[in-house]
């Protein structure tokens, strides 16, 4: 349960790309999105399923890059990440959890300046 509350503290200050609030705010992710399963020893599986605030979200990509980096960053325990829109709430909901679950992808999505410039705005925690 410990490692549950740290993943959820972990993504709840993230803010939105486009608005002044957090992702718990605006009930992008909630308590209930988030699962951590222990896979081996000490080591653990979290799973998020977050929510586009629409169902054509264009920033839906954005905000999956933002989870996962925070959390490989912060996550303080051995873990493997994955990370899906919730189901039924976005229209390309299959390419984007292709997207954000590809190590590759995620890796050149942060090779862009532009990209990586306002993931890094999204998971700095607040002063």
């Amino acid at each position: 349960a410990v490692h549950l509350s740290r993943a959820l503290d972990i993504i709840r200050t993230i803010r939105d790309p486009e608005k002044p609030n957090t992702l718990e705010e605006l009930e992008v992710v909630t308590e209930n999105c988030v699962e951590v399963q222990e896979i081996g020893e000490e080591e653990y599986l979290v799973t998020i399923r977050f929510t586009p605030t629409v169902p054509h979200c264009s920033l839906a990509t954005l905000i999956g890059l933002c989870l996962r980096i925070k959390l490989q960053r912060c996550l303080p325990f051995r873990h493997k990440l994955e990370i899906y829109i919730s189901e039924g709430t976005h229209s390309t909901e299959e390419d984007i959890n292709k997207q954000i679950n590809d190590k590759e992808r995620v890796a050149a999505a942060m090779e862009n300046p532009n990209l990586r410039e306002i993931v890094e705005q999204c998971v700095t925690e607040p002063d």
